[in-house]
């Protein structure tokens, strides 16, 4: 996977790393539980980075807790405040806004903050922020989306929890398609769940008697979408393009699927990345602060069997 440091980035990893200590230290990790396929392999991740960081440092512990709303969340990490004295705290944010007060609260304890994923509502709170490239998965599906209708044509978009990382996504795509004839009928978030997707999509279809495309923006929604599409027994619609390279999806892609052709690449295993790198930072003096943005790759039939793991949980 293409790793991307941008120049601020660059700079920012001059700032001083979490200082090494001889006494044992702990890392929280507060994560949404596995509510959808990414978030599924994202726990997995977690996990399984938790196990090896035990063993190769043992003077670190991990509290690891996953949650299942914001609500849950925020009572998670003032456990581990409360009770455990984390050092550290890794955090994938369930929604940005209902976290963003809780995790500036534990920063102004002195709590080496790490933001995974879904940026927080307000800026600067995180020392480090570990993430796919949101702009550019916008972007590299929009440019698809242009590409496979040069003509123009109807298409309508799911969103997933309202966050930043969302936001960013869907302003890459408007960017991209901007000028292309490419109408968007409609935009609403399916929240990167199936069944919510499934939902929304049937709405869609009822309003609308001809769509062209669907930008699924998620695997898990582009499942839902595929699913409401074929109970419709609509022929319109030519593809949906998801995103985030679950494997079921990357294997229609690679067999040539007309209605799967291309995925648009954003790792779960980026949490083990986010992981490790505030254990290196607590363990050592290498500098861990700043930004680590994971690019994002366009998955093609030419180039899908790179991106299939048939042993992936996602």
């Amino acid at each position: 996977m293409k790793r991307i440091l941008t120049g601020a980035a660059a700079l920012a990893l001059l700032a001083g790393p979490l200082a090494a200590q001889d006494e044992t230290q702990v890392i929280g990790v507060s994560i949404p539980a596995a509510t959808h396929g990414w978030a599924g392999g994202m726990n997995y991740f977690a996990q399984a980075a938790v196990e090896r960081l035990e063993e190769a440092y043992p003077q670190l512990d991990f509290v690891l807790a996953t949650a299942s709303d914001p609500a849950k969340q925020v009572s998670d990490i003032e456990d581990m405040v409360a009770t455990r004295g984390i050092d550290a705290l890794v955090v994938l944010p369930f929604e940005s806004e209902p976290l963003t007060g809780p995790v500036k609260a534990v920063a102004d304890q002195g709590v080496w903050i790490t933001v995974v994923d879904r940026g927080l509502s307000q800026p600067g709170i995180e020392d480090l922020y570990v993430a796919g490239d949101n702009p550019g998965f916008g972007r590299v599906s929009g440019e698809f989306m242009a590409q496979a209708l040069p003509e123009g044509g109807q298409i309508v978009a799911l969103r997933g929890i309202p966050t930043t990382i969302d936001n960013e996504r869907v302003a890459g795509f408007e960017e991209a398609i901007a000028g292309s004839g490419i109408e968007v009928l409609a935009m609403e978030h399916g929240n990167w769940n199936r069944d919510n997707a499934f939902t929304v999509m049937q709405d869609f279809l009822s309003k609308y008697p001809q769509i062209d495309a669907v930008w699924a923006s998620d695997d898990d929604m582009a499942v839902g979408a595929l699913a409401a599409i074929e109970q419709a027994g609509r022929s319109d619609v030519k593809f949906v393009l998801g995103g985030a390279g679950m494997k079921e999806m990357i294997q229609r892609t690679q067999e040539g699927d007309p209605m799967i052709p291309a995925n648009v690449t954003y790792p779960p295993a980026m949490i083990a990345t986010a992981i490790e790198m505030t254990a290196v930072g607590l363990v050592s003096d290498a500098p861990v602060a700043g930004r680590f943005i994971i690019g994002s790759e366009l998955v093609t039939p030419e180039n899908a069997a790179n991106y299939y793991y048939p042993d992936s949980p996602f």
